[in-house]
């Protein structure tokens, strides 16, 4: 059986539909589709006051609008820095913890690794080799000058020097890959002492996002330990509705609700996500003094300029919704008719719209059910 209350309420939509088209003027269309995309509804003044359907002038919006969306804080890849163990070993020593500042050659973690010494040991070798080299190529000049020496025992002396060096200055780039300093390579060529520690310092200044390892811990070659962050300037990862791409562009201005910071749009998206039909666009923002910090969730306000087609604010009960479209219904000599409008933003009281509108113009503010029923007949007309 079907529920008196419902039954109530459609009642009075039918009559009013049914007025609507009783009262439509003679001899012509109850619809038409003009060229522009819009429908004509043929209707008197009897009808539209029978159907309960009133009207209220466009206001035009000066100025600019603002859209609202999602949107998620991250920390843009180039100031991402991950400091990752040279060599296996162990971690006797972390000197920073997570959320911590740090400066450029800070030591933040120490380690001790057998693998080190081997490096250390082979580059004492190859730096004697060297010197023995250099040594035998000084004393086989002056003997190929008195013609004591042939040309040949001379070119072999010069290309084991040279072969030689290039030897000891590649075993001293890898002390350097493994975490030694210059200073410290010179030491061990001077002094010979090995050194089974390394210190590894922070490349460049930031703040410790994420701690990896921990003192005691054993770990592999090229293993992460620290990620290593500039928090200023950050991106926000803004989700955009396709519908409502045409109406951001690169460089718009945007502000975090809440948070007070700022910004610009950098970059928007060329692809969309299948599941929420929506494209990521970036914004560039300040950190307003730390108050955003990577990983919030944020709501997005983008400040949308005016173009050449024109901007109305319009009460947002005005705007109805029909196969995947926007449109109101604006009063004409012979009814009115349905206009297709992009909606901008909206709250719960007003709308902001693009549209075919001219100032003077009344949309209908009520009574839209029955005007909605017209519009989605004519789809089978």
């Amino acid at each position: 059986m079907a529920n008196p209350a419902a039954r109530s309420v459609a009642l009075p939509l039918a009559v009013a539909a049914a007025l609507l088209l009783g009262h439509a003027p003679a001899g012509a269309e109850s619809t038409a589709k003009p060229a522009s995309g819009s429908y004509d509804i043929a209707l008197d003044e009897q009808a539209l006051r029978a159907a309960g359907v009133s009207f209220l002038h466009v206001e035009r919006e000066r100025g600019a609008t603002d859209l609202v969306f999602p949107g998620t804080v991250v920390v843009p890849p180039p100031q991402l820095l991950v400091v990752a163990a040279p060599v296996e070993g162990l971690i006797e020593a972390v000197e920073v913890a997570s959320d911590e500042n740090v400066s450029a050659g800070q030591t933040i973690i120490r380690m001790r690794s057998p693998e080190l010494v081997t490096a250390q040991r082979d580059f004492i070798a190859a730096d004697a080799n060297a010197a023995l080299a250099r040594d035998r190529l000084s004393r086989a000049a002056p003997l190929f000058t008195a013609r004591a020496l042939s040309e040949r025992e001379l070119r072999i002396a010069e290309n084991e020097a040279r072969t030689t060096a290039y030897k000891a200055d590649e075993a001293r780039h890898v002390l350097t890959l493994l975490g030694m300093t210059e200073q410290e390579v010179d030491t061990l060529q001077r002094t010979r002492n090995f050194s089974p520690t390394i210190a590894i310092t922070a490349p460049k200044a930031g703040v410790v996002l994420t701690r990896q390892t921990s003192p005691g811990a054993r770990v592999a070659q090229a293993e992460p330990l620290f990620t290593i962050a500039r928090l200023d300037p950050l991106w926000v990862n803004v989700q955009i509705p396709s519908a409502r791409l045409g109406s951001v562009d690169v460089g718009s201005p945007v502000t975090l609700v809440g948070q007070g910071a700022a910004g610009t749009i950098i970059r928007i998206g060329r692809g969309v996500d299948p599941a929420t039909q929506s494209v990521t666009a970036v914004a560039q923002i300040d950190t307003n003094g730390g108050s955003v910090r990577p990983g919030l969730a944020v709501t997005v306000r983008v400040r949308v300029k005016q173009e050449d087609a024109a901007q109305w604010v319009v009460p947002a009960a005005s705007v109805v919704r029909h196969r995947d479209q926007s449109w109101v219904f604006v009063r004409t000599p012979g009814g009115v008719r349905a206009t297709p409008v992009q909606v901008l933003s909206e709250n719960a009281r007003d709308a902001s719209i693009r549209a075919d509108l001219k100032a003077g113009d009344r949309i209908a503010g009520r009574g839209l059910i029955p005007l909605l029923a017209e519009l989605a007949k004519s789809d089978t007309e």
